[in-house]
């Protein structure tokens, strides 16, 4: 007998089977879905055969500001075949070419000729030092562009091109103040790339790396411009890109590319604490190697502009000193004689803020431009004296073979004034002290003995060695001088001090 709460048994049924056929009909929907079953307008039946597999799709290219329609894919398969791999190799003399106590006819005489023969055939006559790096076509006729320290002292070289022929190559030319160097192949119609102009680059603007790092050919890496005009201590003139796209050994003399395929510097260098890529790397731009690479196939040398001036960074402290309202600029420091500066009128103290229609922000800016000035070129110099502007013209010369002063050159009396400069001891320039810190006797001035370790003027830069030759713009020409003008000094002032060190001439600031 049914109680008043039971439902039949027909009634049960029923409820339970709908719910069986609607989980049926969402399962065969999805797997009909899964399997592109269903027309979903991207795969359908073809002509009622099997059914199309809907593929993948692939994650579009970027195109950036500035590439056009081109992408990365596109760029790297443009410049990988004019990039090469380059195998330089040097013979050297072994340890078995130095003299050994069997070159003596005592010992040949005592051991017996039959003993010598055999030592001298276990020796090493020679060893192979191999170098392995990369390089640039930049013309169809086999002209290669890539470092000195690849190329610069071999014997052989060979360079391998991305379709796997080999050649044999010759120097043209190497230049190791810049790290550049330039090889010739006997090839024709090679694949190239396009110079850039380097003064366009951008920090934050997007460039490729291309090379063969460890022997790795045709790697191309992707990073951005992280900083220009670095200076990294180890070439004589820098004014290298910086970036984080990946550069490892093998690398140097490959190609740094902009986002439009073309040549915006040479991989040269990179910062490293472990061998590898540590996302520092420093490339030559390609304005200046161009300039480089153009001298040695013309001249097989490289002349370089000379202007004559010492000059240093405009600290705060020092624009401050000379009137300046911003650190943009490039303080000289001394002027020489006989230079170009000195017969146009460029005085110590002024302050370079324009050169040949550039501005001018830092010494290795300057001194960069001067040196890819060709000679005889008449440039424009902007500058401010005694808080004024002022323009000179003058004519670049060739720079002299040295421009290093040779020295020979103590008193017996020091003096340690008070005041702010009483962290110093300074002596009589003499023979004694000439002769010790490699100065000239004929010269004037005072010379620091002595710096208070942990002083400011330690902390400033003074250092041992340094001439004084004007405090506050006034000459110190003698210890007499030099404690009368030091002697005035307020206990609670700044002080301006030109130096004479190694040659060269630098202002610098001390506070009390």
């Amino acid at each position: 007998m049914e109680t008043p709460n039971q439902k039949p048994a027909s009634s049960r049924s029923w409820m339970v089977a709908a719910v069986l056929l609607t989980a049926g009909m969402i399962i065969g929907f999805v797997v009909a879905s899964d399997l592109g079953w269903l027309s979903n307008g991207h795969a359908v039946p073809d002509g009622g055969g099997a059914p199309l597999v809907r593929p993948v799709a692939t994650a579009p290219q970027p195109v950036l500001p500035g590439m056009g329609s081109q992408t990365f894919v596109e760029i790297a398969k443009a410049v990988k075949p004019a990039v090469v791999n380059i195998y330089a190799t040097k013979t050297g003399k072994g340890d078995g070419a130095h003299a050994t106590p069997f070159d003596d006819p005592f010992f040949r005489k005592f051991f017996g000729d039959e003993f010598f023969r055999r030592f001298e055939q276990q020796q090493p006559k020679e060893k192979k030092e191999r170098g392995l790096g990369s390089g640039v076509i930049v013309d169809s006729n086999g002209l290669i562009i890539t470092n000195n320290h690849v190329v610069g002292k071999a014997d052989e070289i060979r360079v391998t091109l991305s379709d796997k022929r080999e050649f044999k190559a010759k120097l043209i030319g190497t230049d190791p103040k810049t790290d550049i160097a330039v090889v010739k192949i006997d090839a024709t119609n090679l694949p190239t790339v396009a110079w850039a102009d380097s003064d366009q680059l951008e920090v934050g603007e997007f460039v490729l790396a291309v090379g063969n790092p460890f022997g790795l050919t045709q790697t191309v890496t992707l990073g951005i411009v992280s900083a220009l005009g670095r200076a990294a201590g180890i070439a004589e003139y820098e004014d290298f890109i910086q970036t984080d796209a990946a550069i490892n050994p093998g690398n140097s003399g490959g190609a740094l590319v902009n986002v439009r395929g073309e040549l915006a510097g040479i991989n040269t260098a990179i910062f490293s604490q472990s061998g590898g890529n540590m996302g520092i790397g420093f490339s030559v731009p390609s304005n200046m190697a161009r300039s480089i690479m153009d001298q040695l196939v013309k001249t097989g040398k490289v002349v370089r502009g000379w202007l004559g001036v010492s000059i240093q960074e405009l600290t705060p402290e020092l624009a401050k000193q000379f009137g300046v309202l911003d650190t943009k600029g490039v303080l000289v420091s001394d002027v020489m004689d006989d230079s170009p500066a000195k017969k146009a009128g460029v005085e110590r103290a002024d302050v370079i803020v324009e050169y040949d229609g550039k501005p001018m922000d830092s010494p290795t800016h300057l001194r960069n431009a001067v040196a890819q000035t060709p000679v005889g070129k008449k440039v424009s110099v902007k500058l401010i004296r005694e808080k004024k502007p002022k323009t000179i013209d003058l004519a670049i010369v060739e720079q002299p073979k040295s421009m290093t002063q040779s020295g020979e050159e103590e008193s017996a009396e020091t003096v340690a004034p008070t005041g702010i400069l009483s962290d110093l001891d300074v002596r009589e320039l003499t023979d004694e002290v000439a002769g010790r810190y490699g100065m000239k006797s004929t010269e004037r001035g005072v010379v620091v003995v002595r710096v208070k370790p942990g002083s400011t003027a330690e902390e400033t830069g003074v250092r041992e060695g340094d001439m004084i030759i004007e405090i506050n713009r006034q000459p110190v020409t003698s210890l007499k001088t030099y404690e009368r003008i030091a002697g005035k000094l307020p206990a609670d002032e700044a002080v301006l001090l030109l130096l004479k060190r190694q040659g060269r001439t630098i202002y610098l600031t001390l506070r009390p």
